[in-house]
């Protein structure tokens, strides 16, 4: 068999009119085969390009947690849906069998429009890690600002190719300052059931979390908490447990158990594509058109909106531009691309109504990284599962939640990592740039010091506790904290702000955000649990009342 090309594996993921949904397209043609292929295949969404000059009832512009979830409800509603994302397919497997690249072995698939990687561990015991890569429309966007780099997912399901899968709800006492607008006994009667039960989200055994080699690393991380007086709690994830059990036992191909996190993951986890995408696929009345931009939205004479969609090859050329008629607009490419399409739109003047809010909001939900140097006798494992399983709570005492990351080498490491979720209170916003054409967001470095102040609340303690020190070599040379990063955006277009209180745009009928802009800045914990439950409120109320 001849190995495909990286052009030649996008463009057959552009033009296949099958969607593998179900067990999805994750598990790629080599684990779909016999009649369970050809069922998946029957139920999917086509995709095929979008039609130059297509008038449409509703466009929804990106395809992760917002989107999937305003596609599904409106398509149940009898709604025809027309979804246009940015990136890949991610449908069609390379030379090595498998769709998605391996997180040690960076490639082609592996970064957005990147000639070299830009992993969010950049350094290892003084050597450093990125590589040359082929520029291609890769998995993983590394978007770089004046202070911060922006970790998003780029393909059909959006962020859910690329997180961790942990899939946590805020404490109920939390919530009045995540979305002071909404009604909290909604949310928890309601839509966050609703969401965690599309999302499929599930815990861990105890017993085999307590037996398996996978976590070591995440019981010594619970055994250096405790033993400094923070609890450590196990939270839901969206992997497929039995699946990862399997792994474990050598009965089929490893995946979470082989690192697969960063890059995508191949076989366990329960992305979008397997979940809402999936429901959305079984209704017949959504089109998924990936590998399209959307860089215009004008209203319409006669009503509706104009929407103009470059569509991008593999190397992110515009190969082709198109205008169609959409009927409604729900926006959903993200925090940054949201704000970023909403900031440019309404300072060149293609919607001028839009309210000064636009671009307002911004957080990176408090997202700070660091590593501990563990002890000779505390071993943290050569084999770790890429899926974390639980975290330290802090929030109450220090304003940090810390999730009990792995550190997926492949050698033993003797370090405990970890991403903090912290209670960060600056907020940066988006501006349009006349000279360069693009979006500039004004965050700061030196604003991390309140989340790194807070993460201290708990790692200075556990290492004096343990006579342990932070590791210096994972994010440059003498460098304590991952301060340059974030995976969760938020913000942008806040709820009750940009919008009203539940996502329609101020100034224009039939335009909707429906995704983590709407959130101003912080979740408490890991958040697309709250966007999704979000976005299940404000779609049912839209399907209501606008429809």
């Amino acid at each position: 068999m001849t190995a495909a090309t990286p052009t030649e594996v996008a463009r057959n993921g552009l033009s296949r009119r099958g969607f593998l949904a179900g067990t999805g397209s994750l598990l790629g043609a080599v684990a779909l085969a016999g009649p369970a292929a050809a069922a998946a295949r029957a139920a999917a969404p086509a995709l095929a390009p979008l039609a130059d000059g297509a008038s449409v009832p509703a466009l929804v512009i990106g395809s992760g947690y917002g989107g999937s979830v305003a596609a599904l409800r409106l398509a149940e509603a009898g709604v025809d849906v027309t979804m246009v994302e940015m990136g890949m397919a991610w449908d069609t497997p390379g030379s090595d069998g498998k769709i998605f690249a391996n997180t040690t072995k960076p490639d082609y698939r592996s970064f957005w429009l990147r000639t070299r990687t830009k992993q969010p561990i950049s350094n290892f015991l003084g050597y450093p890690l990125d590589k040359d890569v082929p520029c291609h429309t890769g998995i993983l966007d590394a978007e770089e600002f004046g202070g911060i780099i922006v970790y998003q997912g780029r393909g059909v399901g959006g962020g859910s190719l690329v997180n961790g899968g942990m899939a946590v709800t805020p404490k109920r006492e939390n919530f009045g300052a995540i979305l002071p607008t909404v009604d909290a006994a909604e949310m928890y009667a309601t839509y966050y059931p609703r969401a965690n039960a599309g999302l499929g989200t599930a815990t861990i055994d105890p017993d085999w979390f307590e037996t398996t080699d996978a976590y070591q690393y995440a019981r010594v991380g619970r055994k250096h908490a405790q033993r400094s007086g923070f609890p450590f709690v196990f939270v839901p994830d969206v992997y497929d447990w039995d699946y990862m059990e399997k792994e474990a036992a050598g009965s089929v191909p490893k995946s979470a158990l082989a690192g697969e996190i960063l890059y995508g993951n191949n076989y366990g986890k329960k992305s979008l594509q397997k979940t809402y995408l999936a429901r959305a696929a079984a209704t017949g009345r959504v089109t998924v058109t990936p590998l399209h931009k959307v860089t215009s939205v004008t209203p319409a004479s006669g009503g509706g909106y104009t929407v103009r969609i470059d569509q991008l090859d593999t190397e992110g050329k515009v190969a082709a531009t198109k205008e169609i008629r959409a009927a409604r607009v729900f926006f959903a490419a993200g925090s940054v691309g949201t704000s970023k399409l909403l900031t440019r739109l309404k300072a060149n003047g293609a919607l001028p109504a839009l309210n000064a809010e636009i671009g307002k909001g911004w957080g990176d939900n408090g997202n700070v990284m660091c590593g501990r140097a563990n002890h000779m006798w505390d071993p943290t494992g050569a084999l770790q599962s890429s899926i974390p399983t639980g975290g330290i709570d802090n929030w109450a005492g220090g304003g940090a939640f810390a999730e009990v990351a792995p550190l997926p080498t492949g050698i033993e490491t003797y370090a405990s990592f970890y991403l903090s979720i912290t209670k960060n209170p600056n907020r940066a916003q988006f501006t349009y740039n006349p000279t360069t054409g693009g979006v500039d967001l004004n965050w700061q470095t030196a604003w991390k010091q309140p989340s790194i102040t807070m993460a201290k609340s708990i790692f200075d303690r556990i290492n004096s506790t343990e006579g342990t020190i932070y590791r210096t070599d994972l994010f440059g040379a003498y460098k304590i904290w991952g301060d340059h990063l974030t995976y969760h955006p938020l913000g942008g277009a806040v709820l009750g702000k940009a919008t009203d209180n539940y996502g329609r745009l101020h100034g224009y009928s039939g335009l909707y955000v429906i995704d983590g802009a709407l959130i101003p800045g912080n979740t408490s914990v890991n958040p697309f649990v709250t966007i999704t439950a979000l976005a299940e409120r404000n779609i049912e109320k839209i399907v209501a009342t606008d429809l």
